[in-house]
């Protein structure tokens, strides 16, 4: 074998150990690369009580209940289920009923989701009251700031508004 020969070979050898590697510590955190799983999704998946992870979704309106020493019990739900989740803490300020929620933590043996952090989602339009009423108090405010998006009502007809012009 010539020195080309056995530095390709090398190489080679070298480039199939990293490639299995990649691919076992892949498939191991292949469970833990979602960022949350929805409540349908933990049905499917039939997960274990004790096995932490994150659950997604809703706060289902009319589900939010306070309790003593700060413990709280909500259902989040996507388009399919809901799941029953308690919570003992300090809920974010953004935390409301119908708006997104990550929480993080295990099903117990009755099924409930017993949390140790809660996060609230926003959507991209969030913003901090006192940056707004920074803006007001500046003349910089427009309407559109506070107002949700509205739908595209053209959707069908084949034309997309874009914040250029208009595209056909």
């Amino acid at each position: 074998m010539t020195r080309k020969q056995r530095r390709l070979t090398i190489i080679g050898g070298s480039l199939a150990v990293l490639a299995l590697a990649a691919a076992l510590v892949l498939n191991a955190m292949r469970d833990s690369i979602v960022f949350f799983s929805t409540p349908s999704m933990v049905a499917e998946k039939h997960i274990q009580p004790g096995k932490r992870f994150r659950l997604g979704g809703l706060v289902q309106p009319g589900s939010l209940v306070h309790g003593e020493n700060l413990a709280v019990t909500f259902q989040v739900a996507d388009s399919i289920a809901s799941l029953p989740v308690s919570y003992k803490g300090i809920l974010p300020d953004l935390f409301r009923e119908g708006q997104g929620v990550v929480a993080e933590g295990a099903l117990d043996a009755s099924g409930v989701f017993k949390a140790d952090t809660v996060l609230a989602k926003h959507d991209e339009n969030y913003m901090p009251k006192d940056v707004a009423d920074a803006l007001k108090k500046q003349g910089h405010w427009k309407d559109e700031y506070g107002a949700k998006p509205k739908a595209n009502k053209a959707e069908g007809s084949g034309v997309a508004q874009s914040e250029r012009g208009t595209l056909r």
